[in-house]
């Protein structure tokens, strides 16, 4: 298996100088290149590089700026970012280091030493996405586990407030579980849970999208920049994949098959500041009303938090 290279993007408004980086790097990785900020920005939220080699004095918009920009972005705080600049001043240092980038090197630069800095912290990307994947990935199903969700459901959250965009939670159950791992045993239990996941993470492909399984049989998607329309037609795609399964299930009181019961609830995208922990509470209690209402079936509603004066 051959794996892919490593993207680095290179943002200088000096051609010269991405022309000597590219030739010092493109032998091992994929490179990429802008000459103004606004450009650079467009660039990183298209592609998400794995490195971003950053200039601070370009024609638009200074280097720290394109730098916090991305720091503030949920699709893009996560892509390390080495400044490399002509400017000697330690305070520049202290002020890009302070907004997040992760190395500071000075022009005129040599080639080996760049080479070397820029291969050291590509094996602590792939090292520290390796790590995460570990932690963050469900044992049995291999879908994002409950801590990975916790995690990017606040961002999500801080997100939606901060645009002014709505995000969609649904909070799906596998009906009658426990019927059916005692009919057919644990192991078949964990097959279903597999085939499930496997489903929902269909039904929700976006980039953005997070399918985990939320405990036992219970599994939560997160779609970001979502209304409550979006929601239900995701849960109604999965709900009928599902069910489509035709996954045997003779303990069902409702079903000769496999099904599931989905609770949809949708931020508010006011920008009006809500509980997360009561929206997640919501979706619970959407969950809740689908099943006391004969199961295999979803039920929704907004989120419309009690706002009160400070």
């Amino acid at each position: 298996m051959i794996e892919e290279k490593a993207t680095i993007l290179v943002v200088d408004d000096e051609a010269m100088n991405i022309q000597i980086i590219n030739n010092a790097l493109s032998k091992d990785y994929h490179i990429l290149a802008a000459i103004s900020g606004e450009e650079a920005l467009r660039v990183a939220r298209r592609t998400k590089p794995d490195l971003i080699l950053l200039d601070i004095v370009l024609p638009d918009i200074s280097g720290h700026e394109v730098c916090k920009a991305l720091k503030n972005d949920i699709e893009t705080k996560h892509i390390p970012i080495i400044f490399v600049t002509s400017q000697n001043r330690t305070e520049d240092e202290l002020k890009g280091l302070e907004l997040g980038a992760v190395d500071y090197f000075r022009k005129p630069f040599v080639v080996p030493l760049l080479q070397v800095r820029v291969r050291n912290q590509i094996d602590l990307v792939v090292k520290t996405r390796a790590l995460e994947k570990m932690a963050w990935v469900d044992g049995l199903t291999g879908i994002s586990n409950r801590r990975h969700f916790d995690k990017k459901y606040e961002d999500a959250c801080k997100y939606a407030q901060r645009n002014k965009r709505s995000i969609c939670l649904l909070l799906i159950d596998i009906d009658y579980f426990k019927q059916y791992n005692d009919h057919y045993g644990h192991a078949k239990g964990d097959l279903v849970l597999r085939e499930v996941a496997h489903e929902l993470e269909a039904g929700a492909a976006r980039p953005l999208d997070l399918v985990a399984r939320y405990g036992g049989e219970e599994f939560i998607i997160l779609l970001t920049d979502s209304n409550e329309t979006e929601g239900v037609l995701v849960a109604e795609k999965v709900r009928e994949q599902i069910e489509m399964l035709a996954i045997p299930h003779e303990k069902s009181l409702i079903h000769q098959v496999v099904t599931v019961s989905i609770g949809v609830t949708t931020s508010p995208a006011d920008g009006v500041k809500f509980d997360h922990d009561m929206l997640l509470n919501t979706a619970d209690e959407c969950l809740y009303e689908a099943k006391a209402s004969g199961r295999n079936t979803i039920v929704s509603t907004d989120f419309r938090p009690t706002v009160t004066k400070e």
